[in-house]
């Protein structure tokens, strides 16, 4: 059995280490969802005004295409203190401008020394552990029981209170297509100090806000106050949609959901227990005035909030059903919290483990305008709650808390939770581009995959996909819907998928590369591609399916192995293929690659039939010197800043003979049209070529 929590740092009291505090943050990678992860316990980076992040995700889904899903969220505890003091633990509130060292509400701190640790299940990774549960864990822990930051002279603002928790987080991310939607929140919590925590609540609070960032610039109160909110009873979910703002370029939904805890107790659950219940709550953000949605300021307010959730409410306050729910779903700014309870009294040394996950979904199309929330448009996102409870329940097939007949699936006598039944291994793949063409090879490594559910090796094929050209340039990418089929082959012989069979694509012997020791045993090759236009290329494996657990064919992520291409002409040592050249030739401004931005600096040209190494330098007809370049066969794109806006250069390959420019001087101005110079040095052989191009404005 994996080991699923790790130590709590002193169990009685915490000790911190004076010198600088500690704070760290990351972002989930492996799944779909670029989101923001603390040493703290925060989660989202308020749009970068938290943290100074270039370019990091706060909750973005799906990566890459500017959707936002949340401003920042944090767990929240509440107890009564040996029966009678009402304290809430808070680990982030209401805050323009989010997290500030120091800020009120903002009550979890770290030891001077710790971090936000990361480690993998998959085997081919640098980071990975055999304790990790998924494919990018992140394991933290943190306590509210310090009222100075760590290290400083700095009060937290109001936390006068403490409950005397330590906190043990550890989040799960997968890459799986079928669970590559959803973060799980997986908590150990301890009561490190002397009290007793008694009818004890344990929540998770969000700011949501579902804006595409790429079409409106988040900042002022318009850009808040579009949110649409609701909450699902049977999955124990809230969520928000984009209700009102940049609808066209969202239309996706951002969920939190309670999935199961346990104390000493045993297994805690509304299906098990009647007297354990979720609470729904929502907010206007910052607001102090409404009698309902009113921001909860002190203890004995927040406390109420997470023991009586709306979800509950009845006349004479005001009616769930058909009054709260239909008003949640207008336009507005609204923070979100779940929490469940109670919770058996924590004594001290005792703990309570609880997770929640949070989910993106596309909103299903029904005719339907968004604003409507219907059922039929929140149908991916009641599938994809049910993929991440999946995920939680693990060996639990029946979800009961019990270890019953044929669950325990390793035989240990311990449900094993965070178990996904896994698709093949994803395959080791090498891409190499060409002139005209793009070869794709592979190993064979994924048809010894033993599936952890079915203990079997049901590997059935390979799916090769490829993006279809301009797909980088739209106005909203998902790149995983990019993704076209263009290729499957199959195990022949059996009842399962085509049976096309492998030895179309099987080489005759195994190939290796410079610097590779890796043998790849299969091989396809497109052909007639355009040269210097991008291409995503990703293979997959996938399996037969397990009939007797109620799955159907499982494929590996083809996000999990994409490449980014550029065919293009090879490194031209020597020049003994012939001059370099440029294209498009003439250049006219707005070229059909650049896509529709208005910034100069994602202009570009492409520098073609170069050596592989050499020097490149760009004059006006007059002389003048404009800019210079050093190109290597190593060329990643990463000095040109279109491949930041609409590639990514840590995937991207070149054929080793291009390499692109963006149209700027050695000062960042804009050149003039008309024609220049431009001068090749091989630094292999010391000669000069030279050549020239036009620019039409």
């Amino acid at each position: 059995m994996k080991v699923l929590y790790g130590l709590i740092v002193g169990v009685l009291a915490w000790s911190w280490v004076a010198g600088q505090s500690s704070f760290e943050e990351k972002a989930t990678s492996a799944s779909n969802i670029g989101m923001t992860v603390t040493n703290f316990g925060i989660i989202g980076n308020a749009f970068g005004a938290s943290f100074d992040l270039e370019g990091q995700p706060s909750c973005e889904y799906p990566k890459g295409s500017g959707i936002e899903h949340l401003f920042d969220g944090g767990l929240w505890i509440g107890a009564k203190l040996n029966g009678s003091v009402e304290a809430v633990t808070t680990g982030a509130i209401d805050a323009s401008s989010g997290y500030t060292t120091g800020a009120r509400g903002f009550e979890f701190t770290a030891p001077v020394g710790s971090s936000l640790n990361e480690r993998s299940s998959l085997f081919n990774s640098p980071l990975y552990d055999f304790n990790a549960i998924s494919h990018q864990d992140f394991v933290a822990d943190f306590a509210d029981t310090a009222v100075f930051i760590p290290g400083t002279s700095i009060q937290i603002l109001g936390h006068d209170n403490p409950l005397g928790v330590g906190v043990h987080m550890e989040t799960y991310n997968w890459n799986y297509p079928f669970a590559n939607f959803f973060v799980i929140m997986n908590f150990r919590i301890t009561n490190v100090g002397t009290n007793s925590l008694d009818s004890l609540y344990i929540g998770y609070w969000t700011d949501n806000v579902v804006r595409n960032v790429n079409i409106t610039q988040p900042g002022g109160s318009a850009f808040f106050n579009k949110g649409g909110n609701g909450y699902i009873d049977s999955l124990y979910m809230c969520y928000e949609f984009d209700a009102a703002g940049d609808t066209l370029y969202t239309q996706s939904y951002a969920a939190t959901k309670f999935l199961g805890a346990d104390d000493k107790t045993g297994f805690r659950h509304p299906r098990v227990d009647p007297n354990f219940l979720p609470h729904y709550n929502t907010w206007q953000f910052n607001n102090t005035s409404d009698p309902l949605y009113f921001f909860p300021q002190d203890d004995f307010a927040r406390y109420a909030k997470m023991s009586n959730g709306l979800n509950h409410f009845a006349p004479p306050q005001q009616d769930w059903a058909t009054q709260i729910r239909p008003a949640l779903k207008a336009a507005s700014n609204r923070t979100n919290l779940i929490s469940v309870g109670p919770f058996t009294s924590l004594l001290p040394g005792e703990s309570v483990n609880i997770a929640f996950a949070i989910i993106c979904a596309k909103r299903a199309e029904d005719g339907q305008p968004i604003k409507y929330d219907t059922d039929a448009q929140k149908a991916n996102l009641a599938l994809n709650a049910q993929w991440a409870q999946t995920a939680y329940n693990g060996e639990d097939a029946n979800f009961n808390g019990i270890l019953d007949l044929g669950e325990d699936k390793d035989g240990d006598g311990i449900i094993d939770r965070f178990i996904l039944p896994s698709p093949p291994t994803v395959p080791v793949v090498k891409v190499v581009p060409r002139d005209n063409e793009i070869d794709v090879y592979w190993t064979k490594a994924s048809e010894f995959s033993v599936d952890p559910i079915s203990n079997t090796q049901d590997f059935e094929g390979y799916k090769l996909y490829k993006t279809s050209v301009g797909f980088d340039v739209k106005d909203v990418v998902d790149i995983a819907k990019e993704l076209k089929l263009v290729a499957e082959y199959d195990i022949p012989g059996n009842s399962y998928s085509f049976n096309t069979g492998l030895e179309e694509v099987l080489l005759p012997t195994p190939v290796t590369f410079q610097g590779d020791t890796t043998r790849y045993h299969y091989k396809y090759t497109f052909t007639d591609v355009q040269n210097g236009w991008q291409h995503a290329i990703s293979l997959t494996a996938f399996d037969r399916g397990d009939p007797t657990n109620n799955l159907e064919s499982l494929e590996s992520s083809p996000l999990a192995n994409m490449v980014r291409v550029f065919a293009g002409k090879p490194g031209n040592d020597g020049f003994q293929n012939g001059e370099p050249f440029v294209y498009p030739n003439p250049y006219y401004a707005g070229a059909s690659w650049e896509g529709a931005s208005s910034f100069e600096e994602d202009r570009k040209i492409m520098f073609a039939n170069l050596p592989s190494n050499c020097e490149v330098r760009i004059y006006t007809v007059a002389g003048d010197f404009v800019d210079s370049f050093t190109h290597e066969e190593s060329y990643d794109g990463s000095d040109t800043r279109w491949f930041t806006t609409y590639s990514d250069p840590s995937k991207t390959q070149f054929s080793g003979g291009e390499h692109a420019w963006d149209l700027l001087s050695k000062d960042n101005q804009i050149i003039a049209r008309g024609i220049y110079l431009f001068s090749v040095k091989d630094l292999g052989t010391g000669k000069v070529v030279q050549g020239k191009f036009v620019v039409i404005k």
